[in-house]
């Protein structure tokens, strides 16, 4: 890649070079590790003309997503947020029967069950084969194809469109940037809205959240580059949301440049000023972030080594996707990590793609009885911290690696 996936700009700045990782949700079978293992490069670039950070396609979304380990509905507080959106949308807009609510990246329809329980018609578009199943399974219309133009354009023909058209943490995934919002524009309605949850790059930087970089996400978004994004397709950005799920994101509402119905809301030139002040404007914000990853890296294997010097042990919590890209940069093993637990038991039983770590059920942490619990997604840390508090009984403690290196 040596163009800018949205304004065909030459790219030439490195925003952090990573070195090389597999897939992050590529999960092996006990059976698969004893073959041979892909590693791809994770160097993320900038553009300069539009800053858009992003990594290149070394994988097609088909080979990434049609067999998905990730399920929404095993987070809690991922399930309390996306009710409340619910809610607070419906009320804020008066949804009712005769709006069309459709989810792009739906998942096992972990957010569209709320809008099903307010009798509120609903659609949803996962590509995922395995993932679609659960949300069909749990009678929730689901579509099970990848979303762009074309499938756009084949539901807009058949006189499908969207009142209320919803992307919650996708647009990262989509190496067609334009393709892809091009169709977003195609199935919203005249007067319809669109809403997006993305990472926000300025929390990516601030808070060191280099773990947040892997092949699957392909882009990394401030407001100043995704208002860019919708204006070239005739989409404006009337209101955002400064969010803390993720580690902080942001919502953004959208509807087409043509609608006057909704004002913009002040909170948009809010955020673009913080951006700007913090830096998101200037090259050397981006240069310089490289700093942070190395001093974090550090920081964790030196404490790995000590524990086990010690006769101490660690074992880690969770198997996300930012865990894996933490645990390939910092070459750490089940020599120093003999295993880490997950709640989703289409994780359990796997390995960790390139450190081949096992994922066990979390009551192992109970017969293990460790000194140490790695908490490897850390945006889930309060959540987390309470599910497994019986681990005070030995005087086990939590560990965080990121925004910086500290110990419960």
């Amino acid at each position: 890649m040596n163009t800018c996936r949205f304004c065909y700009h030459s790219l030439s700045k490195t925003f952090i070079d990573l070195g090389t990782s597999p897939l992050s949700n590529a999960y092996l079978m006990s059976d698969e590790l004893s073959k041979k293992e892909i590693f791809y490069p994770l160097h993320a670039q900038m553009c300069e003309k539009c800053f858009l950070v992003q990594v290149p396609e070394f994988e097609s979304p088909e080979n990434i997503f049609s067999d998905y380990a990730y399920f929404s509905s095993y987070s809690d507080s991922w399930l309390q947020h996306s009710k409340f959106y619910t809610e607070e949308i419906i009320k804020r807009f008066s949804i009712d029967k005769n709006w069309l609510v459709i989810e792009i990246g739906s998942n096992d329809g972990y957010l569209l069950q709320y809008f099903k329980d307010h009798r509120i018609p609903i659609l949803g578009i996962e590509p995922a084969v395995n993932v679609a199943k659960i949300a069909l399974e749990k009678n929730l219309p689901t579509i099970n194809q990848f979303f762009g133009k074309k499938l756009a354009k084949e539901m807009k023909l058949k006189g499908c469109e969207a009142n209320l058209l919803i992307a919650n943490n996708v647009l990262a995934h989509v190496p067609n940037l334009n393709d892809f919002v091009a169709g977003l524009k195609m199935l919203l309605a005249e007067n319809g809205i669109l809403t997006l949850e993305f990472h926000h790059l300025l929390r990516l930087i601030e808070c060191k959240q280099f773990d947040t970089i892997y092949h699957e996400h392909f882009s990394y978004f401030s407001l100043l580059t995704a208002v860019q994004v919708f204006e070239r397709h005739k989409l404006t950005i009337f209101d955002v949301e400064e969010l803390s799920v993720h580690g902080g994101s942001l919502r953004i509402y959208v509807k087409h440049s043509s609608d006057i119905t909704y004002a913009t809301s002040k909170r948009v030139s809010d955020v673009l000023k913080k951006e700007k002040n913090f830096g998101l404007d200037n090259l050397d914000v981006y240069l310089n972030f490289v700093d942070s990853a190395k001093k974090i890296k550090n920081d964790l294997i030196k404490f790995l080594t000590e524990v086990k010097k010690s006769g101490q042990t660690i074992v880690g919590y969770g198997a996300p996707a930012k865990g894996n890209t933490l645990l390939n940069y910092c070459n750490v093993s089940s020599d120093l990590l003999p295993f880490t637990v997950d709640k989703n038991p289409h994780k359990q039983h796997r390995f960790l793609p390139g450190t081949h770590i096992p994922i066990l059920n979390p009551d192992e942490v109970y017969r293990f009885k460790p000194n140490y619990l790695l908490v490897l997604p850390w945006n889930l840390k309060d959540e987390i911290c309470v599910q497994m508090s019986d681990i005070k009984k030995w005087d086990g403690k939590f560990v965080l690696a990121i925004p910086e290196f500290k110990v419960i």
